[in-house]
C-alpha cells in the first residue's frame, strides 16, 4: 500500500498544494502539503472505497545548533490518506493540531506523571490506561487557578473515590 501511494505522488500531479513556514526554537521549517486524488490508482483493492485523498507533506528543517551557531538542514516526507476529499490547507491544519494535542499531552504526562522513569514492567498497558484515565479526568475537571500537579496531588490525598467524583456522568 506505501508503494502505490508514493507512486500515485509522484507520477500524478495534485490538485492542490499549499506551502507554509514556521519558526521557533532554533528552528525554521517549509513544510509543502500537496493533496492527490487517487482516483482508479487503488481500483481492485480493498482501499479504494476508503481512500479520497493522499496528502504529502514534505519538510525541509534548518535547525540552529545555539552553541556553534551553525546550521542542520534536514529533508522529510511523510504521507498521510484521508475518506473525504479535502484542500491542502485544511489537511495542514489538521496535522499540525495532531501533531499539537500528541505533543502537548505526552509533554504533560510524562512531567507530571513521570511515564518515562515508570519501572513497572508487568502489564504495562494497563498502568498507561490508568493515567490516561486519571490524565483526562483531571484536565476536564481542572480548576481554573490550580495546576495539574496540583490537582493530581490533591486527588492523590483524597484517594480514588474523589477522583471519580470528578467524573460527572449524565443520568438518564
Amino acid at each position: 500500500m506505501k508503494q502505490a501511494i508514493r507512486h500515485i505522488a509522484t507520477s500524478s500531479r495534485p490538485y492542490d498544494v499549499i506551502q507554509t513556514r514556521g519558526r521557533g526554537r532554533n528552528r525554521d521549517e517549509t513544510r509543502i502539503v500537496s493533496v492527490f486524488d487517487p482516483a482508479s490508482a487503488l481500483a481492485g483493492t480493498d482501499w479504494h472505497p476508503h481512500i479520497a485523498a493522499i496528502i504529502q507533506v514534505e519538510r525541509a528543517i534548518a535547525t540552529r545548533n545555539p552553541e556553534t551557531g551553525l546550521l542542520k538542514l534536514t529533508h522529510d516526507t511523510a504521507f498521510y490518506v484521508a475518506n473525504t476529499s479535502l484542500t491542502a490547507a485544511i489537511a495542514a491544519k489538521a496535522i499540525r493540531a495532531h501533531w499539537g494535542i500528541e505533543n502537548s499531552s505526552h509533554y504533560v504526562r510524562d512531567v507530571t506523571f513521570a511515564e518515562d522513569r515508570s519501572r513497572i514492567r508487568t502489564n504495562p498497558g494497563v498502568i498507561a490506561r490508568l493515567r490516561s484515565f486519571a490524565f483526562n479526568i483531571l484536565m476536564t475537571s481542572k480548576a481554573s487557578a490550580s495546576t495539574l500537579s496540583q490537582d493530581r496531588y490533591r486527588a492523590a490525598l483524597a484517594g480514588l473515590d474523589h477522583l471519580l467524583a470528578l467524573i460527572t456522568i449524565p443520568k438518564r
